[in-house]
């Protein structure tokens, strides 16, 4: 929108990654067919736990949750990149906007808890399997879901309170294919001072809270299992931590730095770590869970023949 400075904005445009036509037809197609993948792969983690008695536990509770938000979250962004190619346009308006940053905000952080969740889970269950049907009961695991939830969504709620304060001009591009919460608030003529202390103190501490229970969750597993006399005892129990581990790595190797800094310093390697961490882990964590675990391939195999 140009004209007067303090024209207010109504839309604002997403440039997406590539400025070329060509690039952006290729992007298109891979986002297209993650997307796809994400939704089909996930939403069959959700069929086979919920289809298969024997995965009614803790754990497979806490992956049909993370399955369901990894759905959630890839829908807030990819959907509207892929209508915007398809009819030729690179607006979205104002609301559209600040609610897409709103849904991405609490997604991605209940990623973040629920993966914490799962390490506890894991540590209970190695450090304490006697007393893990009595320490893991279905209320206090839904109770943790619970406030995953309200804790995520409450945060959301805190930044896109702050964001609506600010004040939009001529300047509404967006460099990415969604709207990020740092890339928009650095299109603000208004003094982003508050907003930028806030998510780097508020969301610091909501980042690295889960990470630091993830961390301490496997310290003592790891020094469990060190102490374990038998080599079978030791690979079995490891076994059931490699997939969440791999996940782990994948959803904190992507974000950690891109988001802990004021957004005047957002650079073209963080564009590319925001769409690892948007597009392709929420595809990669159904392959992750399925190929390392043999119940839930077991599992899909049972849908498979039915159908």
């Amino acid at each position: 929108m140009d004209g007067d400075n303090h024209t207010t904005v109504t839309e604002f445009l997403l440039l997406g990654l590539s400025e070329e036509s060509e690039q952006e037809d290729v992007v298109f197609g891979m986002f297209l067919g993650m997307y796809i993948v994400t939704i089909s792969g996930n939403l069959l983690i959700i069929l086979a736990i919920s289809c298969d008695p024997h995965l009614h536990t803790p754990m497979y509770f806490f992956l049909a949750n993370l399955s369901s938000v990894d759905i959630c979250f890839s829908s807030v962004t990819v959907p509207k990149a892929l209508v915007n190619h398809m009819v030729g346009s690179k607006s979205i308006s104002y609301m559209e906007c600040m609610a897409q940053i709103y849904f991405f905000l609490a997604f991605g952080t209940t990623d973040n808890f629920l993966l914490s969740v799962m390490a506890y889970d894991r540590y209970v269950a190695i450090c304490y399997p006697l007393h893990y049907t009595l320490m893991m009961r279905p209320r206090l695991c839904a109770l943790l879901v619970a406030i995953s939830w309200v804790i995520t969504h409450l945060h959301a709620l805190l930044h896109i309170l702050l964001m609506v304060q600010l004040t939009f001009c001529s300047h509404n591009a967006v460099p990415h294919f969604y709207c990020d919460p740092y890339l928009v608030m650095k299109l603000s003529c208004s003094d982003t001072f508050i907003n930028d202390v806030t998510a780097f103190a508020e969301g610091g501490m909501i980042f690295m809270t889960p990470f630091v229970c993830i961390v301490v969750s496997y310290a003592y597993i790891f020094s469990k299992v060190l102490k374990m006399p038998s080599v079978q005892g030791i690979r079995k129990a490891m076994s059931t931590c490699g997939s969440h581990l791999t996940v782990v790595c994948l959803f904190y190797g992507a974000i950690l730095g891109v988001y802990m800094h004021p957004s005047s310093s957002y650079s073209l390697q963080d564009a590319v770590a925001s769409v690892i961490f948007t597009v392709v882990t929420p595809m990669a964590n159904p392959f992750i869970y399925s190929l390392r675990n043999r119940d839930i391939k077991g599992a899909l195999r049972k849908i498979i023949l039915r159908s």
